[in-house]
């Protein structure tokens, strides 16, 4: 079983709470229909992850213009460095590219997942 820092269930509930524009474009336009299971805001080792797909062990990361700044890239390479030791692979989509080429970044997950568009469950 993958560490959790009790300390930040608190803080990933509240970012549940409170996704920005992007996340909850992908999440209730894209993740919720996928046929497995997408945790949001998920808590692993020290980090919240936005989406975690246990079952592929797969991160999905949105990431804001703040991420292009050096001290962000170095920050989101550590954090990929420690998931990579308990397998896991990050996935990272920025906001514009969620905004504007929605379909390319579905199409990229669902290739990750090893899934097909038709494998997607029908919106509620």
């Amino acid at each position: 079983m993958i560490p959790y820092n009790k300390k930040l269930v608190s803080n990933a509930r509240t970012l549940r709470k409170n996704m920005t524009p992007e996340e909850k474009h992908l999440w209730y336009d894209f993740l919720k229909r996928l046929p497995v299971n997408v945790r949001r805001q998920h808590n692993i080792e020290n980090y919240i992850v936005d989406f975690y797909i246990a079952e592929k062990k797969i991160v999905i990361e949105v990431d804001g213009r703040q991420h292009l700044l050096p001290e962000h890239k170095y920050a989101d390479a550590q954090r990929d460095t420690d998931l990579a030791s308990w397998g896991i692979v990050v996935l990272r989509y920025s906001n514009d590219s969620i905004r504007n080429h929605f379909h390319t970044v579905a199409a990229d997950i669902l290739k990750n997942l090893d899934l097909d568009f038709d494998q997607l469950k029908s919106a509620r």
